[in-house]
């Protein structure tokens, strides 16, 4: 008898803990309040953004081109010309 009370217990607090739940989250107060957040959080996000300092750029002409052929004499290999010279 007190195992099929605590089971009806169980069921009550889980369907009420859902009911209630489902019932704030959908209500038009929570709606207002989500969307009046959004807006504060994209108000901050601008004044944010137009006090921003924007910085020179310092990376201009800052890489150097080597030459790599400086060994001009390094002989150059052809891999099927290896195998033909081999097979003779």
């Amino acid at each position: 008898m007190i195992k099929e009370l605590k089971y009806i217990f169980y069921l009550l607090v889980i369907f009420f803990f859902i009911f209630f739940t489902g019932k704030y989250y959908f209500s038009d107060e929570n709606k207002k309040k989500s969307y009046r957040s959004l807006q504060s959080i994209d108000n901050k996000i601008d004044i944010y953004a137009a006090n921003l300092q924007i910085l020179k750029s310092d990376t201009e002409n800052i890489i150097e081109y080597i030459e790599n052929n400086t060994n001009q004499n390094k002989k150059t290999y052809n891999f099927w010309n290896l195998l033909i010279d081999d097979e003779k």
